[in-house]
């Protein structure tokens, strides 16, 4: 049996998953690594743990299969950014992950230089700390010599994809593809190229930075000759995996935060309401483009009741605990733990909990943290509409978080039309796996990989619009109390 292996790098685990050509598990290991917090706001690996952690699953679900994989895919954590030596292979620096913070100030002044429409024109991306281009800035600027050898071209730059294919090919092949390079705040999305002005801005030398192939063709070999042919930042590929191949159609996953991408087709949509434009993919020489909605944290509020407040022992406790209640009692919990993404943009922002009587119960805190995470992808769908103009048919959902029924109920009363999960719930990785295999000719058509796609649950939405705007906003009051309380 012929099997396509796809690497999916996470932001706090490695994993390999083995997929047959009709698209079911075969096999999958998953490693956890260390999360490195030197200092407030300040978050890092180690890219060596992660190279390790990546080739340990490899190698171990490897081994379950009869054959050598037909190829591999990779899908990424996106923004987090990795400078190596060229020579030795040796990190300059930890990697900084893209929840990292420490660039807010300088991303603040290019905002007060008047950077702003330049960047989103030909990016696409609203000037934050999220995004590579001001962690590579700051590498050079902060770690000694960094600068002087980058301009020498002794060293490279790479999103973690870019940092993966060099280690399986030994250092020969450095690469990214549209979907991670349109990530970095240095890359113009409509001429798909490195942009000569942005990296000017950012001080950056062009040597530094990974050859840009498209989305589905073979990059290198590994030292065993396996194929190395799909790459796509992890959003972009559950996008894929989803079969979400035409215009308007959606996928949100539910993971540590949210991430809500629509299909836009061949034209790149300017957002007017600070959504992404973002490249999705790019296959046989067409480039497709999505609006991306960010939601910092999500199912990450279900762990901060579970290990900051001690009110559940397990993340599957909650659902059972909010439904003790019929609604939140007027309560509402904005998780703006790490600021607010899409649409707000507030890096000031913090958690807020408003609406607490003394007949308030953890039930309800409990459902008004489910609440919250649905609300926030409620507030990227209606930008969406704004933005594209295209109404939405229906909701496609994947992450751990999905498989709370409570939580899709909700959301589909929300949005008012219908949430569908998957039966194959690691899409991420599966839109890696289609990627590589359709490269190779393991499937020959995303009319062929469309076929696979089957629905596991379907969510009806129950609630009536009256009631459902008067919950939003409430909602969107409780936001604009989240708002600014850093005060700078």
């Amino acid at each position: 049996m012929s099997l396509i292996l796809a690497l999916d790098q996470g932001t706090t685990s490695s994993r390999a998953i083995l997929f047959d050509q009709h698209g079911n598990i075969h096999g999958i290991a998953q490693r956890e690594f260390q999360q490195i917090y030197p200092q407030a706001g300040w978050v890092e690996h180690d890219p060596l743990e992660i190279w390790a952690s990546q080739k340990a699953v490899l190698e171990q679900v490897a081994a379950t299969s009869p054959n050598k994989p037909h190829a591999i895919g990779i899908t990424n954590q996106r923004e987090t950014t990795i400078v190596w030596d060229r020579k030795t292979g040796a990190p300059v620096y930890n990697a900084i992950v893209w929840q990292d913070r420490r660039t807010a100030g300088f991303c603040d002044q290019l905002k007060r230089d008047g950077h702003a429409t330049m960047i989103q024109r030909k990016t696409g991306l609203i000037i934050d700390a999220y995004f590579s281009g001001s962690k590579v800035a700051w590498i050079l600027d902060n770690v000694a010599g960094t600068r002087d050898r980058a301009a020498r071209g002794e060293l490279a730059f790479g999103t973690v994809d870019s940092w993966l294919v060099w280690q399986l090919t030994g250092g020969k092949v450095h690469v990214t593809d549209p979907s991670n390079a349109s990530r970095t705040m240095l890359f113009n999305i409509h001429t798909g190229v490195w942009d000569e002005d942005l990296l000017a801005l950012f001080r950056i030398p062009a040597i530094m930075l990974p050859e840009v192939k498209s989305s589905s063709e073979v990059y290198g070999e590994t030292a065993d000759g396996i194929p190395i042919a799909g790459i796509a930042g992890d959003q972009q590929a559950a996008l894929f995996g989803q079969m979400c191949l035409s215009p308007g159609m959606s996928k949100n996953t539910y993971g540590t935060g949210c991430f809500l991408l629509q299909q836009t087709g061949t034209q790149a949509t300017e957002s007017k309401n600070s959504l992404l434009t973002t490249i999705a993919w790019k296959i046989n020489g067409k480039t497709e483009y999505a609006l991306e909605g960010s939601v910092f944290i999500g199912g990450a509020v279900v762990q901060w009741l579970r290990d900051g407040l001690g009110m559940i022992q397990s993340a599957d406790e909650i659902e059972g605990l909010a439904r003790t209640v019929p609604d939140n009692g007027g309560v509402y919990l904005v998780p703006a733990f790490a600021g607010l993404g899409t649409p707000h943009w507030d890096q000031y922002a913090r958690g807020t909990m408003v609406g607490l009587t003394r007949g308030t119960t953890k039930a309800h805190i409990a459902r008004a943290a489910l609440e919250g995470i649905a609300f926030q992808v409620a507030d990227l769908l209606t930008a969406m509409r704004a933005d594209a103009g295209i109404p939405l048919t229906e909701l496609r959902v994947d992450g751990g978080a999905s498989r709370n029924d409570l939580l899709m109920q909700i959301q589909a009363d929300l949005l008012g039309v219908p949430v569908v999960r998957p039966k194959v719930s690691e899409t991420t990785a599966l839109g890696a796996a289609y990627l590589a295999g359709l490269a190779t000719g393991f499937w020959a058509s995303t009319a062929e990989t469309a076929t696979q796609w089957q629905v596991d649950q379907r969510y009806e939405p129950k609630m009536n619009r009256d009631q459902s705007n008067a919950l939003q906003r409430q909602w969107q009051r409780a936001v604009e109390r989240s708002k600014g309380w850093i005060e700078q």
